[in-house]
């Protein structure tokens, strides 16, 4: 068989049998999908041998890239050694090193819950924090506030607090309610006329929200920095140091989800170091293994965790998962946290950011092209949209342009956004951006 007919075969089986996330049946009908067989680098390869740049980083998760010797070899071995073992009454080498890597990243004492995948490390951030107040006799404080276009990930209770209207819609009756403070985007919405008046407001009303409802707050959850599928909203970080020595003031914890902004995305390692701060609870995944094997961490400030001891009186944390602190995605999780530090990757990160920021500047001049911004990694080209969703369909046209062109990446309505691996290279990076500003050219 060759492999126009391998991959025929394939496209066949896969509208039979896989529902594909995120993807609209139409979108199946139009054309068979691309089936990825290897990567390499920054680079993903389809089983008739085209070659594209993974833009996305495959869902924001391969920050290493594809195919990181290491991260490999690290799961091979693994992998020949202990395939599995639970964490609840039990431990094992890989996770222990892992905890105590992760913890050591941060300058004050902590623990970490594992568990597989972001949105259930956002469940956990969420239970810890109701069980936290609940342990130490204040049980009333159940309310958690979120920002507007914020994204949390696709559970319950990480969709209550990360609710988003054209995704979640169907699930609104069943969520719990929230109070929702509006997204400090400064200066990329339409409300504001400047980066000062959108952070002052905002952050005003979010001021009244926990003052006002300190009493029953548990927390407050924030994607620092950038708020990912509400449309790369880029904040000051500003509203992130406000917002902390709030919290601090009023009582009321605070989680920062850097599910997707953290290991080096931003150009630092966490995007919460851009404020100097250090949230209450962290939660990380996605390229905690460089995007190889789930792996998923929710990190606890020392005194919350103490809180849950159970004498004289159980307050134990009943909650895990069955693969929580995997050992093969444990291995690759620190393996690659073991590349990061000897490679140098946050700081090529941050090095690479200043070109991407540079190639993507120019494109602000494109007819239709609203707003051009940019944070470490994570570059952004907002087109014009309006209520026909003009710009949205030229964003799919541009999409399909690059498709055709070797370049994969999804946008978020009429936003185009690339977050390419952190280790692409120089021309790479430079031949992307330019590729972006010639598809929307001639989209």
């Amino acid at each position: 068989m060759d492999s126009k007919q391998n991959t025929q075969s394939y496209q066949a089986m896969d509208r039979q049998s896989v529902w594909h996330p995120y993807t609209r049946f139409s979108a199946l009908d139009e054309k068979p999908l691309p089936v990825i067989t290897h990567g390499e680098g920054a680079f993903l390869y389809d089983s008739e041998g085209r070659k594209y740049l993974d833009a996305i980083s495959s869902w924001w998760a391969c920050n290493l890239g594809h195919g990181h010797p290491r991260v490999v070899e690290a799961i091979v071995q693994q992998a020949r050694e202990l395939q599995h073992s639970i964490l609840g009454n039990l431990s094992h080498p890989r996770a222990i090193e892992l905890a105590s890597m992760i913890t050591g990243l941060f300058p004050d004492d902590r623990r970490v819950m594992f568990a597989s995948d972001g949105s259930c490390a956002v469940e956990a951030a969420l239970k810890i924090a109701l069980q936290y107040w609940y342990n130490i006799g204040e049980a009333d404080k159940t309310k958690f506030v979120s920002l507007d276009f914020a994204y949390h990930g696709d559970t319950l209770g990480a969709v209550s607090v990360g609710y988003l209207d054209h995704f979640h819609k169907p699930f609104k009756g069943a969520l719990f309610p929230v109070f929702q403070a509006p997204s400090p985007c400064c200066g990329t919405c339409a409300f504001h006329e400047s980066e000062s008046v959108c952070l002052n407001e905002c952050f005003d009303t979010m001021r009244l929200i926990v003052r006002e409802h300190a009493h029953e707050l548990a927390a407050v959850i924030i994607e620092p920095m950038c708020q990912g599928s509400g449309g790369m909203r880029i904040q000051n970080p500003e509203y992130l140091r406000r917002l902390a020595q709030l919290c601090k003031d009023e009582g009321v914890l605070l989680i920062a989800d850097e599910i997707a902004m953290g290991m080096g995305r931003t150009g630092r390692m966490f995007a919460f170091d851009h404020a100097g701060i250090l949230p209450d609870i962290v939660c990380l995944g996605k390229s905690l293994s460089a995007g190889y094997l789930p792996v998923s961490a929710t990190v606890v400030r020392a005194p919350i965790f103490e809180t849950f001891r159970d004498k004289p009186k159980d307050h134990t944390f009943y909650h895990g998962h069955t693969f929580a602190g995997n050992p093969i995605a444990a291995a690759a999780a620190v393996e690659t946290l073991r590349v990061y530090e000897e490679e140098g990757i946050v700081a090529q990160s941050a090095a690479m950011a200043k070109v991407l920021a540079e190639e993507l500047s120019p494109l602000a001049a494109i007819p239709g092209v609203r707003n051009v911004r940019s944070l470490g990694m994570i570059g952004v080209v907002e087109l014009e949209d309006n209520q026909e969703g003009d710009g949205t369909r030229r964003a799919v046209r541009v999409r399909d342009r690059l498709r055709e062109n070797g370049i994969l990446l999804r946008p978020l309505g009429p936003v185009i956004y690339v977050m390419p691996p952190l280790i692409t290279a120089e021309p790479v990076l430079r031949f992307l951006a330019q590729a972006v500003g010639k598809a929307i050219r001639e989209s």
